[in-house]
């Protein structure tokens, strides 16, 4: 454990010494501000005391952003060439994707940490359904991993950070959007395995405050899998050029 947080760390402290970190926060803060209190359906115009619309925006918001931060993990190492190296060390495959996975978790958790006076400020509004709230956040936090760990993957097949966040995007997509909008022209199992494979079947069910233990192992399963293949990869590649 001390050799993942030691990884997590050093990846943590890459993002703001790039300004990566600072530049994915303001960016994640100025869209959901915007469109959360001055645009469109926000929460002014709803006359609600509730963060809704912050956490639809969030959902799409998420989809973009987490690719931009994960591209260049693995693939900036096998660009570098610093892979080998770092591999030469007594660290594990394994820990190094775990590792690289907490940093960019920390990453967000940090940016959704900030985003924290859009609720005490609804709070103050009016009436608020603070479970709703929390599970609005622990929904983001798991929809969150799973892309993070695809988007690991994704760096993980190329040198390419470009290449990396194209692949994070689109295997995203498919999980954030076409599976739900296939499984609408599909009836009987075909269709129902699609919806269950769509992400936002998974999240709209946490944000209502539903905490199902299927929703829970789904977005682990997906998480764990996109880690596993990342490890897979790296493995495979580390005995090739062995």
């Amino acid at each position: 454990m001390k050799k993942i947080w030691i990884i997590a760390r050093r990846e943590l402290n890459s993002y703001f010494d790039s300004l990566l970190a600072y530049v994915v926060i303001i960016l994640f803060l100025g869209f959901t501000g915007f469109f959360t209190w001055l645009f469109g359906s926000d929460v002014f115009f709803r006359k609600e005391a509730s963060l809704e619309v912050f956490f639809n925006i969030s959902f799409w918001t998420l989809l973009f952003f987490i690719p931009a931060i994960t591209m260049r993990l693995i693939a900036e190492e096998n660009s570098s060439g610093t892979l080998e190296l770092i591999l030469t060390k007594p660290v594990n495959e394994w820990q190094l994707v775990t590792g690289k996975f907490i940093s960019t978790m920390l990453l967000i958790a940090i940016a959704l940490g900030l985003t924290l006076p859009y609720y005490f400020t609804i709070w103050g509004l009016g009436p608020v359904d603070h479970g709703a709230v929390w599970s609005g956040y622990l929904g983001l936090l798991l929809m969150s991993a799973a892309y993070a760990a695809i988007g690991i993957f994704a760096s993980s097949l190329t040198k390419n950070q470009i290449v990396a966040f194209l692949i994070a995007l689109i295997i995203s997509i498919f999980f954030h959007l076409l599976f739900s909008l296939l499984s609408l022209n599909l009836k009987g199992w075909s269709g129902n395995l699609l919806n269950f494979l769509s992400v936002r079947t998974h999240y709209d069910s946490v944000t209502r405050g539903v905490i199902d233990s299927k929703d829970l192992i789904y977005f682990i399963s997906l998480t764990f899998l996109g880690l596993f293949a990342s490890e897979l990869v790296i493995t495979k590649r580390n005995v090739t050029e062995n």
